[in-house]
C-alpha cells in the first residue's frame, strides 16, 4: 500500500506559475545563474506553508518553484508551493529530474523556454511522463 501525501500538484489558484520576463536562454544556460537570482525570504516561505496548510517545521516538504529558476521561473509567491519529498512515486526529487532534463533541452535548443515553462506549470506530472518516461 502506497500512501499519497498531498499536494502532489500545486493548487493552480495559489500557484499558477510565474516566469521571470528577464530570463533568457543566454542567462539561464550560464552556470551559476540560479544562485544569482534565487531570493525567497523566510517570511515568504512561511506564507507559502500557511497557504498550503503545511507545518513550516516539517522536513517532508520544501517550498519549491513551480517553474524552476533554471527554466526561467520567478521568485514570485504565485510561483511557489509546498512540494512533498515523500509522495510516491512522484515527489520533489523526481520533479528535479524533470527540471534538469528541460533545462538541458532548452540549452541544446530542443525546446523553447516558453514550451518548457508551459509544460511544467500546466501539469508537471504529465510533463514528467512525457519528457522523462517518454509516455
Amino acid at each position: 500500500l502506497i500512501t499519497i501525501v498531498t499536494p502532489i500538484k500545486p493548487n493552480p489558484k495559489l500557484t499558477p506559475g510565474v516566469a521571470d520576463p528577464a530570463a533568457t536562454i543566454e542567462k539561464i544556460c550560464t552556470p551559476g545563474y540560479t544562485a544569482k537570482v534565487r531570493n525567497v525570504p523566510t517570511s515568504v516561505k512561511k506564507q507559502v506553508f500557511a497557504e498550503y496548510h503545511i507545518d513550516p517545521t516539517s522536513d517532508k516538504f520544501e517550498v519549491d518553484h513551480l517553474i524552476s529558476l533554471e527554466l526561467g521561473g520567478s521568485n514570485d509567491i504565485k510561483n511557489l508551493w509546498t512540494q512533498s519529498y515523500t509522495t510516491q512515486p512522484l515527489n520533489a526529487h523526481r520533479k528535479d529530474v524533470l527540471e534538469n532534463k528541460l533545462h538541458d533541452m532548452i540549452c541544446s535548443k530542443q525546446i523553447t523556454i516558453q514550451e518548457a515553462q508551459k509544460a511544467i506549470s500546466t501539469d508537471w506530472v504529465k510533463a514528467y511522463n512525457q519528457y522523462i518516461l517518454n509516455k
